[in-house]
């Protein structure tokens, strides 16, 4: 009784770690901020959490590491599935065994200022080396393991990762479960066969753990008074979705409250056992966050989407078809990734042109555009020189700033000159310059000017109306989704 008391004290007393702003990160802080009384339970859970060797993080840790930046998925995993959910969601046993991350998305958390940002990147977004050397979607990468997830990030974003945290299906449903249910409001009924949601009537409904995974798993949303609409967003409008959804979860962990040691220990039971986190991230170092990051209203905190171009069409890549695929889009990007990262002005933009060594390969068989584009860059002042021609991949291509490990910020400065689909890969050059462009089949050259760098104008995006607009960073939230309560 003694042990229980003195764990419902401690609780109590730290009612405020319930106010941070990613209900799952509150989860995963929580279990790790017990101690005293409760050090023997928190030792019992903290040993549940699955630890996985995670390379390429930066090292940080102690009561001041400054900012740091957590690389959040939800594994596509079935092999933990009970028989209702491997019904609904697939099994192992019927042959669905691959691992893709349904969800990445980033949270940094910056010490320096108390705020906490979130950054989501569509798993259909197309890259180079998401696979080590191989284009494919940015959800393929787990397939190699997080290392190699938390590369591709670093390497073509330019996004340091100091943590990794993993969710699978199971656990996610025992977080939801765990707390009662969560309400949310449907303004319409709403449906999708392919992940199990069937709202029949408009209202607010309280959602198990099960009905909870379908919103969020949701991609093929059908909804209206006679189900007549097809909302046909896919996973951007997932990703809407999901940012919404996880605010009303935070919210309502608050609400449930941290204090009754018995329901308390059914939330840390159901996502202990089904959680796993880089082998860095201590106890000690979650206490840190809960210590720091603690009053944080989930509304808060920004969430964007990283901008990109959707293509309508299946796409086909050296003749293999990728099907539904969205691409990098050039400035919006590095824009949301420097809000994104607190960075007013890019490091890049301070390194002058005529330092970087940039050979120019024509991707697309086009030699007169890629003479054109060369001119263009050495008129900004590059020193460039010719590096040949490559066999075009397809009549829509990325154009590709690959770079010398150790040359990102020379990469990124290439890349400020350049608009359209345009995306970054640490990778063989060609020429023996630090910094190869394989061109692409949109993009174009700009001007660059020191403001310009951080805030190009609407005028020096590439129209690219056969593939649809760029997209916003920050979106609202259609009237027919789903929301708190």
């Amino acid at each position: 009784m003694g042990h229980t008391q003195g764990m419902l004290r401690f609780l109590r007393a730290h009612r405020w770690a319930r106010r941070l702003s990613l209900g799952v990160l509150v989860l995963v802080l929580f279990v790790g901020g017990l101690t005293g009384a409760a050090f023997a339970y928190v030792a019992y859970r903290n040993h549940q959490i699955h630890r996985v060797r995670v390379g390429s993080l930066q090292v940080s840790a102690g009561p001041n590491v400054g900012t740091q930046t957590f690389l959040m998925i939800g594994s596509t995993s079935r092999c933990v599935l009970n028989g209702k959910q491997a019904n609904a969601f697939g099994s192992c046993a019927q042959g669905i065994t691959g691992v893709n991350s349904d969800v990445v998305m980033l949270l940094r958390a910056d010490q320096a200022n108390h705020t906490v940002r979130i950054l989501s990147i569509p798993r259909d977004l197309v890259l180079q080396n998401v696979r080590p050397g191989q284009f494919h979607k940015i959800d393929a990468a787990l397939a190699d393991g997080p290392t190699q997830l938390v590369k591709v990030i670093e390497q073509d974003f330019g996004i340091p990762i100091n943590h990794f945290v993993e969710l699978n299906f199971d656990s996610f449903q025992g977080i939801v479960n765990s707390i009662g249910g969560i309400r949310m409001y449907f303004p319409t009924p709403e449906k999708d066969l392919y992940s199990s949601l069937n709202i029949k009537t408009k209202g607010c409904h309280l959602l198990n753990g099960f009905e909870a995974l379908a919103v969020v798993r949701a991609r093929h949303l059908e909804y209206g008074s006679h189900l007549q609409y097809y909302d046909g967003s896919g996973d951007l409008g997932r990703i809407i979705r999901d940012h919404e959804f996880l605010r009303v979860l935070a919210g309502q962990v608050a609400s449930h409250g941290l204090g009754n040691p018995i329901s308390d220990n059914s939330l840390i039971g159901s996502i202990a056992p089904q959680l796993t986190v880089d082998s860095g991230l201590s106890v000690t170092d979650m206490i840190n966050l809960v210590l720091t990051f603690h009053g944080i209203s989930p509304s808060a905190v920004p969430q964007w989407t990283l901008p990109n171009i959707e293509d309508h069409a299946d796409y086909m890549y050296q003749g293999y078809d990728y099907g539904s695929v969205v691409f990098p889009a050039y400035p919006q990007d590095q824009r949301v990734i420097d809000q994104f990262l607190g960075l007013s002005t890019p490091p890049s933009s301070s390194l002058p042109a005529s330092s970087v060594t940039l050979s120019v390969v024509d991707g697309t068989a086009n030699p007169a555009g890629t003479a054109r584009a060369s001119s263009k860059l050495s008129a900004l002042g590059f020193h460039v020189i010719s590096g040949g021609s490559a066999t075009p991949v397809g009549p829509v291509s990325e154009a590709i700033v690959y770079y010398k490990a150790g040359h990102l910020a020379q990469a990124q400065r290439v890349a400020d000159s350049l608009t359209g689909i345009v995306s970054l890969a640490e990778g063989p050059t060609a020429a023996g310059a630090s910094v190869t462009l394989v061109t692409g089949s949109n993009f174009s050259v700009v001007p660059l000017h020191p403001h310009h760098a951080a805030h190009p104008s609407p005028a020096d995006v590439n129209p690219l109306s056969m593939l649809g607009p760029v997209s916003a960073g920050l979106q609202s939230l259609p009237w027919y989704d789903p929301r708190g309560c």
